[in-house]
């Protein structure tokens, strides 16, 4: 620390924006150092950015450190996806290689920040990559090939199986890839496109309405909340940056917090209402004592994670926090018109009153995990993969999906897997055809966020080996199978995608849903009842945030921070 000039900058953030007191001064005067208390872990998902505000480079990135000079590196504007927030990055390459990943200033997304996991997991982009079109041989063993006989023994192996193929996407897949995707099963006679992500999609909940599956009220417009309710979520680890934005209201706004799941540490002060779902049926009908509080906001703010959601009562739980947004959206006084179903009531007030929130205030928000959810609900997929459990098909296709929610066991023995992928992960475990594609470093392609905005990557680096985009090895490949898709370039294919839904080519902007009365309306009959279950996130702890995905699973870096983690865990201090 001999560059250190004690400006104390690097406290200050940890103390007032990461919300993590780990840094201080030791000593007076010339003596006075800055440090951790007693080897004390900087335990903060957002400890990164130091490096970016400290003003003389005392504090550096330890794996970029004596690697590269500036003026050897290229700089590509881009956008992360290891979350489904979006936030801008600045890509940092050399002879082809990614050297470092910096924040790129966005106030309506991520502001200057980015999460440890966005800053670090790049090294992850550089193993385990797959790089040759592999076929199994008699022997059951991936052999390598070139890509004109993998793409022919996949175009048998669709044309025999008339029109029994389905697909699955994962969460870091591109738009463009989703779109050539969708229209090369649909020109096949199939319907099952499918998420790895579950979310309600019932006639009377879920995706019908894209105001059921948006954070409605943006990110940079939570800050201005007076009040906000976390359903079922832990944004400290899901969305850092939406989380940073929460303790920002806290800290200048007084926002106040309460929630409804397990008790985390989020960095700010909250109200634990406690962790089971009736308390948000008892909100949802005035009938819990917290509705005297809820009923005072001007600027309330209900947020429900898409993890609890994907639950077996996941459509009781968002018809209810549509309930619970609706009347806190237009509350009146004195009605007590109150809608019954057989196990859940729901309070729909039909008559125009005068509303307690801003008229143009939107309060009810689904915070999404995955980058790429967004996008294919826009493109009509189906959240979750129970269609083809029931109606297994003889070609699968595995659309860069790593997270097992199909295994060998689900689907016939003489199903051929084909997976399309940049990462060696869980998917190639079962794929019997693995064709390569490029990582989001490695091509242009539409990425639609949390709040609906639209976002695209750059090229900052050639694909490995023999890969290539995603939508183009789908395009190839429906012109062996005698299907040719009418696009060849980049512009044609987002010409499809506005074609569907314009929203996904409006880059930059994040299109306001609307319809909330009528998805309520829809909600009302559903039947049901609510798991006894404790309304818990998947991510708790530091250690859970780091490895979450294919790239960051292959990152060292991600490895030695969750070992660091689960250390910092077991110390006494």
């Amino acid at each position: 620390m001999t560059r250190c000039i004690q400006c104390t900058r690097c406290i200050r953030f940890a103390s007032e924006v990461a919300g993590v007191d780990d840094l201080g001064t030791t000593g007076r005067g010339g003596d006075m150092q800055v440090g951790t208390y007693v080897e004390k872990m900087f335990a903060s998902e957002l400890s990164g950015n130091v490096i970016d505000i400290c003003p003389v480079g005392a504090l550096t990135s330890k794996p970029y450190a004596f690697t590269a000079r500036p003026w050897e590196t290229r700089k590509i504007e881009s956008i992360d996806v290891l979350d489904a927030i979006g936030s801008n990055i600045v890509v940092t390459t050399r002879t082809g290689e990614v050297m470092r990943i910096l924040p790129r200033m966005n106030e309506d997304i991520n502001e200057e920040w980015i999460s440890d996991k966005t800053r670090f997991a790049y090294d992850g982009l550089k193993r385990q990559r797959l790089t040759f079109p592999m076929v199994k041989d008699a022997d059951g063993q991936l052999v390598p090939c070139d890509w004109e006989d993998a793409l022919l023994v996949v175009s048998q192996k669709v044309k025999a199986a008339g029109g029994k193929v389905a697909a699955v996407a994962g969460g870091l897949c591109d738009a463009e890839a989703l779109t050539a995707m969708k229209d090369l099963l649909n020109c096949l006679g199939s319907e099952a496109v499918c998420t790895e992500e579950i979310f309600p999609c019932d006639d009377m909940t879920g995706t019908d309405f894209r105001s059921n599956y948006l954070l409605n009220s943006t990110i940079a417009r939570v800050e201005e909340a007076d009040q906000i309710l976390l359903v079922g979520t832990n944004p400290r680890f899901e969305a850092p940056l939406l989380n940073a934005r929460i303790r920002k209201g806290w800290i200048h706004n007084e926002a106040d917090v309460a929630l409804i799941g397990k008790k985390v540490d989020l960095t700010y002060d909250y109200k634990h209402l406690g962790e089971s779902g009736d308390i948000l049926k008892e909100l949802s009908v005035g009938k819990h004592p917290f509705w005297k509080t809820l009923q005072k906001a001007t600027r309330p703010v209900v947020i429900v994670g898409s993890g609890i959601l994907q639950r077996s009562d996941g459509p009781i739980i968002l018809a209810l926090a549509q309930a619970l947004a609706e009347k806190l959206r237009q509350s009146s006084q004195g009605c007590t018109d109150v809608l019954t179903t057989t196990e859940i009531r729901l309070w729909c007030c039909t008559m125009d009153a005068m509303a307690t929130v801003e008229s143009n205030w939107r309060v009810l928000n689904v915070l999404h995990r995955v980058a790429s959810q967004v996008a294919a609900l826009d493109l009509g997929y189906k959240p979750g993969v129970d269609v083809i459990r029931k109606h297994p098909p003889k070609v699968l296709f595995l659309l860069g999906a790593d997270e097992n929610a199909l295994t060998k066991q689900d689907i016939p023995k003489d199903t051929t897997v084909v997976y399309i992928g940049h990462h060696g992960d869980k998917g190639v475990e079962m794929a019997d055809i693995v064709l390569p594609g490029a990582a989001y470093t490695e091509k242009q392609g539409t990425y639609v966020n949390t709040e609906g905005r639209a976002q695209q990557t750059l090229v900052a680096v050639t694909p490995p080996g023999m890969a290539r985009e995603d939508w183009k090895i789908i395009r190839a490949l429906s012109e062996i199978i005698g299907l040719r898709l009418p696009y060849e370039t980049l512009k044609e294919v987002r010409e499809r995608m506005r074609e569907i839904s314009p929203t996904l080519t409006r880059y930059g902007n994040a299109e306001e849903a609307n319809y909330f009365k009528q998805a309520l309306q829809l909600a009302q009959s559903l039947k049901g009842s609510l798991a006894p279950d404790s309304l818990s996130p998947r991510l708790l702890t530091l250690k859970d945030f780091y490895m979450t995905d294919s790239i960051s699973r292959s990152s060292r870096i991600m490895a030695r921070c969750v070992q660091a983690a689960t250390q910092a865990m077991q110390s006494k201090y």
